[in-house]
């Protein structure tokens, strides 16, 4: 094929351009790992020799009768049938390099090795309830102990016996019991007396009330700075060191990191919650237990690096197959879209008169018709299906297309080389067609790449919405709309969007890279 020269200059412009060449090998090289992705990613055997016949699973249907005598006409779990101590004597596997597949949910039993145990270590807090009357004597005392006080020997006692009253504190008593004003929330340190603690007093918002009242409530808060704050740590099974914060872990006591580990082994073996009262440098502690539970979604663990959907579906292997259908449809949209366009576009440009303001008025009354609702009157009555999908966006996204095409043909016709065609006895058909087309095909190739990413971000968007491709194929969209649900699975949304977001910015660049090589103005001034 001979290439014109303004055309071979041009491709060499675009060449020049690093970014949009880069850009478009790896979109090349992206598209063409999803179309090997049973060879790349699979959990069937991409060859399987047994009993002296080679078999294809990843190409063809065995029914598991074929490996297994008495067995099911299903499909065999190749994974779990390979663990078969007699079908590894007697068979050779040769598989892909990633044992996934879009569509199977992993069994919780693979991933048990991987659950961890959640530990929190936080110290107790010593709180005391009271109550006293208009004398500041107490009618009800629990926990006075954890402060130094009798917890048996406190009726006819007083506030002040334990505690030093500022005058301040005893000011706002008798406004509370007076109830005539509406009083905040008062917290006070108090001093204590003798061997009693120093604590923190808080009293709740006062309310003016119709009459006095006879008794307050107060809560006393210990003072003490424990050594230790709340910590909160994650083990693994095996692991003698938490994932995080280990310094703080390795400066406790000796024979508290074993007590510690001895729990977080008994957890992970029973996979019950626990708590437990432990002693610290003569202050108490709380060790509480939660162990992690197999449910889906499921973080990233080894063997699933991006993770599992809420149906236990790897979520790489769905986004390298989404990536397959995202990037097929959009090139088979683009190119239907911009074929019945040129079509259109020639026909009005070319011939003009009548069919030029025909056209233009129907394809004006077509371009009002609502997309949405008749995407969804159209899979209301035939299903959801790639082809259907295809077929109604190709209908609806030719229109913006044939605009430029109809101008294009508008500006060539006058031109003197199909002049000279029209003396030459040439019929009009070809005039268009083997003139006139190729010196406007500039917006064709411009626009290829923007028209695709906006067909990738569209199937995106109807998967999201549910008006996509059927359920259970991979698709970006789909993942996304389980992110929504699952707002805790940061996977969920940062994977597949980072995915969409690299093949749009590729698409873009490549887009860039075109409109700035086939721009025939490439340097202007101005005057």
């Amino acid at each position: 094929m001979r290439l014109n020269p303004i055309t071979r200059k041009r491709l060499q412009r675009f060449r020049r351009m690093r970014r949009a060449w880069f850009s478009l090998c790896l979109l090349i090289f992206i598209y063409a790992c999803s179309l090997a992705a049973e060879l790349l990613c699979n959990s069937k055997p991409l060859l399987l020799y047994f009993e002296g016949r080679i078999y294809f699973p990843a190409a063809r249907f065995y029914a598991e009768k074929e490996f297994i005598p008495g067995g099911r006409e299903t499909a065999p779990d190749y994974a779990r049938l390979c663990e078969n101590q007699d079908f590894r004597q007697k068979s050779w596997v040769l598989w892909p390099p990633l044992k996934n597949d879009p569509l199977r949910s992993i069994p919780p039993a693979e991933l048990e090795s991987y659950l961890r145990l959640d530990c929190r270590l936080e110290p107790k807090s010593k709180i005391a309830g009271l109550s006293i009357n208009r004398g500041l004597e107490l009618t009800r005392a629990l926990g006075l102990e954890h402060f130094g006080g009798d917890e048996n020997d406190w009726r006819g006692k007083r506030l002040d016996d334990y505690w030093q009253l500022p005058e301040s504190l005893l000011e706002n008593l008798e406004a509370r019991f007076s109830a005539q004003l509406e009083l905040p929330r008062l917290e006070l340190e108090l001093s204590g007396k003798g061997d009693i603690a120093p604590a923190r007093l808080v009293l709740l918002p006062g309310k003016p009330a119709a009459q006095a009242r006879r008794s307050l409530r107060l809560t006393l808060h210990e003072l003490e700075k424990t050594r230790l704050a709340a910590i909160n740590w994650s083990f693994e099974a095996g692991q003698e060191l938490p994932r995080k914060r280990q310094q703080e872990f390795l400066a406790l006591p000796e024979d508290l990191q074993k007590r510690i580990l001895s729990l977080v082994a008994e957890g992970l073996k029973s996979k019950e919650p626990s708590t437990e009262t432990l002693l610290l440098d003569g202050a108490e502690f709380s060790l509480q237990s939660s162990p992690e539970l197999v449910r889906f979604p499921f973080r990233p663990v080894p063997g699933h690096r991006l993770g599992l959907d809420d149906a236990g579906r790897d979520v790489f292997a769905r986004i390298l197959y989404g990536l397959r259908s995202s990037l097929s449809f959009g090139l088979i949209l683009v190119f239907c879209a911009m074929s019945l366009g040129t079509v259109a576009g020639m026909l009005q440009g070319y011939l003009g008169g009548w069919v030029d303001v025909a056209g233009q008025r129907l394809i004006e009354v077509w371009s009002a018709l609502p997309f949405l609702y008749v995407m969804i009157l159209m899979g209301s009555i035939y299903g959801s299906s790639f082809s259907l999908l295809i077929f109604c966006y190709a209908i609806f996204n030719w229109i913006g297309i044939s605009y430029y095409m109809r101008a294009e043909m508008l500006r060539l016709r006058s031109f003197p080389f199909v002049e000279s065609a029209r003396c030459l006895g040439l019929p009009g058909w070809k005039i268009a067609w083997r003139h006139i087309l190729p010196n406007s095909l500039v917006p064709l190739i411009t626009f290829f790449p923007f028209s695709l990413i906006g067909a990738i971000a569209s199937l995106a968007a109807l998967d999201y919405l549910g008006f996509g491709l059927p359920p259970p194929t991979a698709s970006l969209g789909q993942l996304l709309q389980q992110a929504q649900s699952q707002r805790w699975a940061w996977w969920l949304t940062l994977y597949p969007s980072l995915a969409l977001f690299s093949i749009m910015l590729l698409g873009v660049f490549i887009g860039e890279g075109l409109r700035n090589a086939f721009d025939p103005r490439r340097h202007s001034k101005l005057q």
